[in-house]
């Protein structure tokens, strides 16, 4: 195998085990970070340390940290690239870890309010890499399980938050909430020991001219012992080639894309991307992640101590069903788990209203609010086997090589201002609208279901460049009859250009070795 660096597991599986272990470390602190500081802002201690802040202070305190993240996301625009992919999960993991000590230690609501936004930016920057690392480095029959994986990394971050936060409600003092934001540390440490040594995206490395160490890390990515003479590595990495010189003799720039200059289709897939995302937060989760307790204390009635053991039940179901995703996200598609989650979140949303509608009108508060809290539990089951991973999956394979970077990053920034929006208006909203506010977000949920079905492809069952290839076919705005668009497995056109295409770039290679080899004689 040509090439003498050194990475972490050599080659083959354990190669990708470690680029998933990195991608799912991320994922992990993103899901922590979620649940910590809702299981934190309910406590006696912390609300002391703050003197007591109202609403409107606490969804502050909450969401500033979503700026940040915004903030980090757009900075991948210009530096991502520039850096790689491991240095900027390192870069991002320094911003983290700094946040987090600033936290921890924090004794005015100015020094919290500065450790929340420097975490922001760190979780940002990581949050906009991980998922496009992992797609740029991962078998595409494999992508979307690995992807979901960390997902489920991420479900498992805030399991483990919220049980934390619970163990640690009863012991009195600050350090009741300064050790759970100080755990922080541990997810950067693991970051810190694996990032450097592992390989740059071969896509990367290809737009940066470095095509031998490219062919050199798919060689290894794609088994042990396997030379970058394999058939299949030479025929994966001549595609890679040709979709690059494609696109770069069609550079975007984006004064191209603001003047409308841009080729067809690569705006489109941007704001596909973007409008994926924004799906995944408006679907409300981070009502019920960052503020499932509180939600349950000031909605359903609860006490202090059931609002914390809901919270970590709910988060273990959370977990379980993230991970039946695993299976069901190739097996059935983006597009139709995406329907599927949407369709039973919108019906959960519609039972909570009127339970908690008919207690407020002062009905059986007990029975009603067992109904509320299953439905919320099953909108935990429904959100996570589709709404919690495509999103997240698909900017990642659905804008083209040369903005695939800058469409994850505007992508994931655009998750992030909607996180925001999400997070600050939920208490204000509780406590002010009351059942009413939870009408918003049927109606939202209800509306991803005809907007996934009308806009959005399959991209399931296809590698990064087959994307290009359906683009290049010009498809209509409206793709629900478009067979090549929405069908599952992966079309027979897509896998005959492959080998056609392969087979042109190894011809036009032999064709220049023998015209330098003549001039040479």
């Amino acid at each position: 195998m040509a090439g003498s660096r050194k990475y972490i597991g050599g080659s083959g599986a354990r190669l990708n085990f470690f680029l998933s272990l990195a991608a799912c470390t991320v994922l992990a602190f993103y899901g922590y970070d979620q649940g910590v500081f809702g299981g934190v802002i309910i406590g006696k201690p912390f609300l002391s340390q703050f003197n007591n802040p109202d609403d409107n202070t606490v969804s502050t305190m909450t969401s500033v940290y979503n700026l940040g993240c915004f903030g980090g996301a757009v900075s991948t625009i210009f530096v991502g690239d520039r850096l790689g992919r491991p240095r900027t999960l390192m870069t991002g993991t320094t911003w983290i870890l700094i946040g987090a000590i600033i936290q921890a230690s924090a004794f005015s609501r100015g020094q919290l309010y500065v450790g929340r936004v420097v975490a922001g930016v760190g979780t940002g920057m990581n949050t906009s890499t991980a998922g496009i690392y992992q797609s740029e480095t991962a078998k595409f029959s494999s992508r979307g399980q690995l992807v979901v994986l960390q997902m489920a990394m991420c479900i498992f971050g805030f399991m483990l938050s919220n049980w934390l936060t619970f163990g640690f409600s009863y012991i009195d003092g600050p350090i009741a909430w300064r050790f759970p934001l100080a755990f922080q540390v541990v997810f950067c440490a693991v970051i810190y020991v694996i990032c450097p040594f592992l390989p740059e995206s071969p896509r990367l490395l290809i737009r940066k001219g470095r095509n031998e160490e490219a062919l050199d890390v798919l060689a290894r990515l794609a088994g042990e012992n396997i030379s970058t003479d394999d058939e299949e590595v030479r025929n994966l990495y001549t595609t890679i080639v040709a979709t690059f010189e494609m696109e770069k003799a069609h550079a975007i720039t984006w004064i191209d894309m603001l003047k409308g200059r841009a080729p067809f289709g690569a705006v489109r897939r941007m704001i596909l991307g973007c409008g994926m995302q924004a799906m995944n937060q408006l679907s409300g989760i981070n009502i019920t992640s960052y503020y499932f307790a509180y939600v349950l204390i000031h909605a359903v009635k609860v006490s202090e101590q059931l609002s914390r053991i809901l919270s970590c039940a709910g988060s273990v179901n959370y977990l379980v069903f993230s991970l039946v995703s695993y299976w069901t996200i190739e097996r059935f598609g983006r597009r139709r788990m995406m329907i599927f989650s949407s369709a039973g979140i919108c019906t959960c949303f519609i039972i909570i209203t009127i339970a908690l509608s008919f207690m407020d009108k002062g009905h059986d508060d007990h029975s009603l609010g067992i109904v509320a809290i299953f439905f919320f539990f099953l909108f935990f089951s429904f959100f996570a086997v589709g709404c919690l991973g495509v999103p997240w999956l698909y900017p990642t394979e659905i804008n083209t090589l040369e903005l695939r970077t800058k469409g994850a990053a505007i992508a994931t920034a655009t998750n992030w201002i909607m996180n925001y929006m999400v997070v600050q208006v939920t208490p204000p909203g509780v406590a002010n609208l009351g059942w009413r506010f939870w009408i918003v977000w049927i109606v939202i949920s209800g509306s991803f279901v005809v907007v996934t079905f009308l806009f959005y492809p399959e991209t399931s069952h296809r590698t990064l460049e087959d994307i290009d290839l359906l683009f290049s076919t010009r498809p209509g705005i409206f793709i629900f009859n478009n067979k090549l668009a929405t069908q599952l497995a992966r079309p027979a056109e897509f896998i005959e250009r492959e080998s056609q295409q392969a087979a042109e770039i190894e011809a036009s290679y032999l064709d220049k070795e023998k015209v330098l080899h003549s001039e040479a004689v």
